[in-house]
This record gives structure tokens, sequence and C-alpha cells, in this order.
């Protein structure tokens, strides 16, 4: 169970001073080393935030020179407060708090010795003082930094597939209380939803797996004027690798800056969901899509990668 590291992730974030370094401390108190933990403060247009990064070695990863892929896990936000006009931890922070939580089980896991095969790569940012936007229906959390600064940061060239964890519940289209899974995503085509990843879903939450809607929308980068669900799919942008969208979801329109909304027994789902999937990824056993049926694609149909980019001018 990781309900443990959830509460304390949860609890460490719930601060108007929190930054990256206490993050960084937090992790090397369960046993990570400081050399595999980054912290960097970056500053944007409206202010700046503390991106922390950390690399899991596996016993036969590409880091220490074995051929297992490596499995990134992001903690897509804005901000995860909006103060000085809201008290608290908002909705928009589940992302952060899931990202610490998986790094410091995994963190506990290695220090007893249980260390997954392959590589993997946890990040997110803090910024406790995020401001917000408006966004029908409801109001979302804005960010200090724009988006291609998160992807640079947030991602890294070496992962083989991507998971994005993001609050999804500004919206009226995804009506379930917990998390769902996005199609996987690749190189401007959203494919099949991957199987593997519901059954491991159906495993850790003991139910029938949810997925939820997406656009060619949803799939193009911030600044083209387009409708997003979500920042939740931004990091298909920014990457070859398959990404897959992990949304922190409610029954009814919830502001991201609302305070008091975040469920920690959703978060916690979430944590056990990410690292079931670092531990059968990195042992082969998982797959986020067909290769030859990519293959087909581009074959068929050529490149989608132009929605990638910002497009035409």
């Amino acid at each position: 169970m990781s309900i443990k590291y959830v509460m304390e992730s949860y609890e460490l974030l719930d601060s108007p001073s929190v930054c990256g370094k206490d993050v960084r401390r937090a992790l090397m108190e369960v046993g990570i080393g400081a050399e595999a933990i980054e912290v960097k403060t970056v500053e944007g247009p409206n202010g700046h935030t503390d991106f922390v990064k950390v690399w899991f070695e596996g016993k036969k990863g590409k880091r220490g020179g074995g051929a297992a892929p490596t499995l990134g896990i992001v903690g897509r936000l804005g901000g995860i407060g909006a103060r000085p006009e809201r008290i608290g931890l908002v909705s928009d922070a589940d992302g952060a708090v899931a990202a610490v939580a998986v790094a410091l089980k995994l963190g506990a896991m290695a220090k007893l010795g249980d260390l997954l095969e392959g590589d993997v790569f946890v990040s997110t940012h803090i910024c406790p003082d995020a401001p917000t936007r408006p966004h029908d229906p409801v109001p979302f959390m804005d960010s200090p930094i724009n988006m291609q600064i998160a992807n640079a940061e947030e991602m890294n060239p070496d992962l083989d597939a991507v998971l994005s964890i993001d609050t999804t519940r500004g919206n009226r289209v995804i009506n379930h209380r917990g998390f769902a899974i996005s199609p996987t995503v690749k190189e401007g085509y959203i494919l099949r939803t991957a199987e593997d990843l519901l059954d491991v879903m159906s495993y850790v939450t003991g139910k029938a797996p949810v997925v939820f809607p997406i656009t060619t929308q949803d799939i193009t980068p911030y600044g083209n004027g387009l409708y997003h669900l979500n920042s939740i799919l931004q990091p298909c942008t920014a990457t070859g690798a398959p990404v897959v969208g992990v949304a922190l979801t409610a029954e009814t329109a919830v502001p991201g800056c609302a305070t008091g909304a975040s469920q920690v027994s959703d978060i916690e789902a979430v944590v056990r969901f990410a690292i079931e999937v670092g531990k059968a990824f990195g042992e082969g056993k998982l797959r986020f899509y067909d290769p030859l049926e990519f293959e087909r694609l581009l074959k068929l149909y050529g490149p989608m990668k132009h929605l990638q980019t910002l497009g035409r001018n």
C-alpha cells in the first residue's frame, strides 16, 4: 500500500512556503541518494516554480548498461496552491502529490532491496502561489511558466513510455469519481487504449477500467488557440514515446483552484497503478501500443507529427 506516502506527500506540499528543496529533503529521508535528485528553479512570466526530477535505476535499466525499457511518470499541474487568492492545497495539486508519493514509495522499496527491472524517471514541479485563469465550465489553475518550459523540464529523451498524471475534474465529459486513463497517444496519433494498462487498472481498483475521451485538440500544444480538456496530454507534444494520461476525476465539474477537493484514496490508487505499470513495463510484460500496427498506420496514412507543433501561422 502507498497511503502512508500519499499522506506524507500531501502534508509536505500543503504549505505556503514549500519548495523543491523540501521535497528533496523528504526524498533523501527515505534513502534516495542526492545524486539521483535534481531540483531546478525556473522563472516565468508569472512567477517561478521548482522542478523536481528523480531517477530510479533498475536492475537491468539503461542507465546501468542494461536494455530494459524506461518509464517516465510526470506529475502535471499548473500549481499546488493559488495563494493569496486561495488558502491550502488546490485540486490541481494532485499530479504533484501523486508524483512525490510515487518517488517516496519507490525510494522506500529500493532501500528494502525491491528494485524494478527498468529505470523509472519521476518529475513534477512545486509552486504554492500559482495564478488562476478562466476556463469553461469551471476556472483552471494557471502556471508561472509556459507549457514549452514545462515539457522541456519534465520530460527526458531517454523515456520509452510516459504516464502523465493530472487532475482532470474541470469538465462535464468524465462523470466518474476516482481515476481514468486515456488512449495511447504517439507522434500525433490517438491509438487504441492499451489492453495491458486496462488490466493493471482493473487489478489495482478491483473495478472495471475507466477510459476518458480525448480529441485531436487535446494532443496539440498549448498556445495554438484551441480548446484543450486540460494539460494532461501536453507531454505527448514533446516526445516520440507513447504517452498515456492518468486523470484524477470526479462525478461533477470541480474547479482546479478549489481547495479541500483532493481525495487521498483516489491519489493512492493512482500511485499504486503507476508503480505496477513501472514493474510490468520494465519486465517487458506490458505494452503501451502495438509497434506493428503503428508502422501500418504510418505506411497507410503517413506521419502526423505536425500535430505536435503549433501548426501553420
